[in-house]
């Protein structure tokens, strides 16, 4: 045999067999799960290729892509799934058509979609070669839907919950604002001028509005929005309205009514940036989000979840809906607030810079949260990013939330070192230290340093005369008899280094930048609250519950759902130390050279401590800033403890101490 003209053929044959086994095994099914493929990927110009002749007059490829496109990116529709069985045995070769059927699921804003269709498939051959197109017809979109019905959407926005008062007074509402906007072709060549006299009254500039009046959407007879303002600048109103092509329209927005008051406790809500989107689900452009307190804490509960409706709208004007969610409105958070006290506490400051806090000591219900100076949330929102940097920017720290960090105590501190001495036995009440000078130090090796106390009453002072006359001295010793680590052990009994357990997030109190208490000039320091100790003010008022409560520190709590009475420290003193401790605090008022005395009122017993701390010293002598406390609490009804601190009071320590006063004489009205 010749090989040579044998092997043409076999190849030949070969080459035969291979094109009539492809027309052959091509199946309706494997041409339907590229398809499907394309369709969950989005791929809507594959999808369009792989169409009978039939279905491309349906629509155009453009017309196909981007009304795919509009639809699926309108209504959010994500997670795509087109579920069909692929049948055991081939296809009948001299079948003209094939019927799949499938089942779509898909997810929208709306919620879930689900339907069943079935995909008619043609067989089409040409050149030797078999292949299957695509019957589509709008039904492949939603189920019933017809060429001349359209997809329509409804949303229902969810309204914010609010935060509420323990009273139910409004702290963070739903109300409303103005917003300014202008129609440009109502300017009528006065261009510059209105804009102009729109950046001056609103202090934007005239670049902003360019930049809003130059949008691609801006039509002449557009309104254009510029800015919102507050519904409190009424007299802005009025003088934006008398300019020619302005329009001032009513909007919703939040509204804080406490304003500068409580901002730091409940923040605000702005709108959301792209930022904010890709870290948070369920965002789009022109949502609001919390920013700081608890506008940001409770964003989640407080959002809520709008509505979504997807129907089909038919020729006639009849709807059939796909696909429907109710709005889910946002939960109110009730706080353990009192409104008039909160605005009462942040009066006192009238301007100065500090932080205070209002309890029940019994209880632990945070009445009041006040730092200050603080700034306007109802105005804040609305503030360009220069607006917001010169604030931000401000030597006085508007934006700084006091309450959060914790602050040198000074000699607040004292009833702490006085309770740990009392509890390790290293003093007793009766115990005398013989102080006969106004600056002590344990020997010369502290070199030129000094403890110095205030007042010297010319004899040997006992525990309730150091608390009285707030002697540094006594305290400095105190804590050298009690020893680093026994002092250190009884702070961490008052929680001092741990968090605290507190719905809105605080610094711990520290004992040191490192925990120890290395050397003795730290020691003694700590001991009347100098040295590295810190404070947080929540955590203060709440130490100073275990004076009222039988050694037990009582648990703060922010919101009205929480459980009152909790115990955060359980015996943390005993109820000798207790008694000793809490007749000393009630005679640092009533004695009339007490430090507290200021604040006694025969009708309104009030014990506590008073404190300067001095910050920012490096060398002694040298002239520090010296911050007022004062933490009282009401002996008779104890129902009412504040701890208030001011910054750079120097020397005026009475200014707390007279403020601390007034609040209790206004809560018991």
């Amino acid at each position: 045999m010749n090989h040579k003209r044998l092997l043409p053929l076999l190849c030949l044959f070969f080459f035969l067999f291979l094109t009539g086994c492809k027309s052959e095994d091509v199946q309706p099914s494997d041409v339907f799960t590229t398809y499907v493929k394309n369709w969950s990927n989005q791929n809507f110009a594959k999808m369009y290729e792989m169409h009978t002749p039939e279905a491309k007059k349906i629509m155009k490829k453009d017309e196909f892509v981007e009304r795919y496109k509009k639809i699926y990116g309108d209504l959010e529709v994500k997670d795509i799934k087109i579920d069909f069985e692929k049948p055991k045995d081939k296809i009948d070769p001299d079948a003209k058509t094939a019927t799949i059927p499938f089942k779509v699921t898909m997810n929208t804003l709306a919620g879930p979609v689900e339907f069943e269709q079935k995909a008619k498939l043609v067989k089409v051959e040409k050149e030797d070669k078999v292949t299957w197109q695509v019957n589509w017809n709008t039904g492949f979109i939603f189920a019933g839907m017809e060429p001349e019905d359209r997809v329509g959407l409804n949303t229902t926005k969810a309204a914010r919950g609010e935060i509420l008062d323990r009273n139910g007074n409004g702290l963070a509402i739903n109300g409303g604002a103005y917003e300014v906007g202008i129609v440009p072709g109502q300017m009528e060549g006065k261009d510059g001028e209105i804009k102009s006299q729109v950046a001056s009254i609103l202090g934007i500039s005239v670049e902003s509005i360019d930049k809003a009046l130059n949008a691609s959407w801006v039509q002449p007879d557009y309104f254009v929005p510029i800015k919102k303002i507050p519904n409190t600048q009424t007299d802005v109103v009025t003088q934006l309205e008398s300019i020619p092509a302005v329009t001032v329209n009513k909007v919703e927005s939040r509204v804080y009514p406490l304003g500068e008051a409580a901002a730091h406790l409940i923040g605000y809500v702005d709108g959301v940036t792209a930022e904010d989107i890709e870290k948070n689900k369920g965002y789009a452009p022109g949502d609001i989000i919390g920013k700081r307190g608890l506008e940001q804490l409770f964003e989640k509960q407080l959002k809520g979840e709008n509505g979504a409706s997807i129907y089909l709208k038919k020729p006639d004007g009849t709807t059939a809906t796909i696909a429907e969610k109710p709005v889910k409105n946002g939960k109110n958070i009730q706080l353990t607030i009192d409104s008039t006290l909160q605005q009462e506490i942040m009066a006192k400051f009238n301007g100065k810079s500090g932080t205070a806090v209002a309890m029940n000591p019994k209880t632990g219900e945070m009445l009041a949260m006040v730092s200050s100076p603080s700034f306007n949330p109802n105005e804040y929102m609305f503030l360009s990013s220069s607006q917001r940097k010169t604030i931000d920017e401000n030597p006085l720290q508007p934006l700084l939330n006091r309450f959060v960090y914790p602050q040198t105590p000074g000699s607040v501190m004292k009833p702490f070192t006085a309770a740990i001495g009392l509890e390790t036995s290293k003093i007793t009440p009766e115990q005398t230290r013989n102080i006969t000078s106004k600056q002590w130090q344990k020997d010369s090796s502290w070199g030129g340093y000094f403890v110095t106390r205030v007042t010297d009453p010319g004899r040997p002072v006992n525990l309730k005369d150091a608390l009285v006359f707030s002697d540094n001295i006594y305290f400095a010793q105190t804590a050298l008899d009690i020893g680093a680590d026994s002092f250190i052990d009884g702070l961490k009994k008052f929680g001092f280094g741990e968090e605290i357990p507190f719905t809105y997030p605080l610094k711990a109190s520290q004992i040191s930048n490192d925990g120890k208490l290395n050397g003795d000039v730290l020691l003694a320091d700590s001991g009347y609250g100098q040295g590295e100790v810190q404070t947080n003010v929540v955590h203060l008022a709440a130490g100073y519950t275990a004076f009222i409560n039988d050694g037990n520190m009582i648990k703060p709590i922010l919101l009205s759902e929480e459980k009152p009475s909790q115990v955060w420290k359980k015996s943390v003193i005993s109820t000798n130390t207790v008694k000793t401790i809490a007749e000393d605090l009630r005679e640092v008022v009533a004695n009339p050279r007490g430090t507290g005395h200021l604040a006694n009122m025969d009708d309104l017993p009030l014990a506590g401590k008073t404190g300067t701390a001095e910050v920012g010293k490096t060398t002694q002598g040298e002239q520090a800033q010296e911050n007022g406390w004062f933490v009282a609490y009401n002996t008779d009804t104890q129902d009412l403890l504040v701890a208030m601190m001011m910054e750079s009071i120097q020397g005026e320590g009475k200014i707390v101490v007279n403020a601390v006063k007034e609040i209790f004489e206004s809560y018991k009205k």
